[in-house]
């Protein structure tokens, strides 16, 4: 089982934040913008993915990160052992998906994935 960073990383933005925000990367930054996964806006970060995804249920902005692994199983199971909290509830990935949610020490959220699991 192998761990490597992913390409993915998603902004959970509270609603009343979410324009100023994606005006923020887009005409303040000037990243640039794509929106294969509307309503999501996301942006070219580098060799990465900025995903904005509005949160109606969030009072702050919350920050997700991916990592990629090569059998999400062994690798969340190895999570565990360590004592690493699992917290699949936070966003449904749907039925099959190869992978699942995890907090670090500080409730950073990252998905656990096959890099071909979307």
């Amino acid at each position: 089982m192998t761990i490597t960073g992913g390409i993915n990383i998603a902004m959970k933005v509270p609603s009343h934040q979410y324009e100023a925000v994606v005006a923020f990367y887009r005409d303040t930054v000037g990243l640039e913008p794509f929106d294969d996964k509307a309503p999501a806006k996301g942006f070219i970060l580098g060799p990465n993915r900025l995903w904005i995804d509005e949160a109606p249920n969030y009072s702050q902005a919350e920050v997700w990160l991916e990592l990629f692994t090569d059998d999400h199983e062994a690798a969340l199971g190895g999570f565990a052992e360590k004592g690493v909290v699992r917290c699949d509830a936070v966003e449904d990935l749907g039925e099959g998906f190869r992978g699942g949610w995890i907090m670090n020490p500080a409730n950073i959220v990252h998905m656990v994935r096959t890099p071909d699991a979307w």
